[in-house]
């Protein structure tokens, strides 16, 4: 009995936990948008001020119609001109303008829709031969580093586990890549896991 109650118990965390979790961390970012943001809004364009309750978030929802905005405006000649003139003043500013040049790269790769960043994911042999770990390739080595080594290689990018957002660079040549047919989310997953989270190939999953 004391088995049986131990498998039910285990088996609802199973099936609560992730949907717990993944709520909270939804309610946690919305209200961290309201705290914020809303502040920030005059108080005769905010409900909260005119309505008995808080309207839950108000805050994600300015900040998007202002990204939009933002985007729209920069879409003009106006906007691109005063985008050219505001990018030039940030990066003459000491120490500032190497955070700012460092963080619009990794923007730009990341969101641009042909670019290979994070895109596919390899196996590495690292740190020594026999021992092997998921990367994500992140684009081929380019500019200085290639003129050095003078060698085609592929820059890696190997996460750390549970946190993935951490990680370092390898520069690795091609022909001690193996690629795998999997989904980078599904790789992530795994990394995530601990490997607890079995990868598989695009095929298993999709037959």
């Amino acid at each position: 009995m004391w088995a049986r109650l131990k498998n039910y118990f285990f088996t609802g965390i199973l099936v609560t936990a992730p949907v717990v979790i993944t709520f909270w961390i939804v309610i946690s970012l919305i209200n961290l948008f309201d705290r914020l943001i809303t502040p920030v809004i005059p108080y005769y364009l905010n409900p909260n001020f005119y309505l008995p309750r808080d309207v839950p978030g108000l805050g994600l929802i300015v900040l998007i119609l202002f990204m939009v905005v933002i985007g729209s405006l920069t879409a003009n000649f106006f906007g691109s001109w005063l985008l050219k003139k505001t990018d030039l003043i940030i990066q003459r500013i000491p120490l500032i303008k190497v955070f700012y040049k460092t963080i619009k790269q990794i923007l730009e790769t990341i969101l641009k829709t042909n670019s290979d960043a994070f895109r596919e994911a390899v196996l590495v042999e690292y740190p020594r031969k026999g021992v092997w770990v998921i990367g994500f390739t992140t684009g081929d080595v380019e500019g200085e580093i290639k003129k050095k080594l003078k060698k085609k290689l592929t820059n890696v990018f190997i996460p750390t586990t549970p946190n993935p957002t951490s990680g370092f660079l390898l520069m690795v040549p091609n022909t001690e890549l193996k690629k795998l047919n999997v989904s980078v989310d599904d790789a992530i997953k795994t990394i995530v896991s601990a490997g607890i989270i079995k990868l598989e190939s695009k095929q298993n999953k999709n037959s």
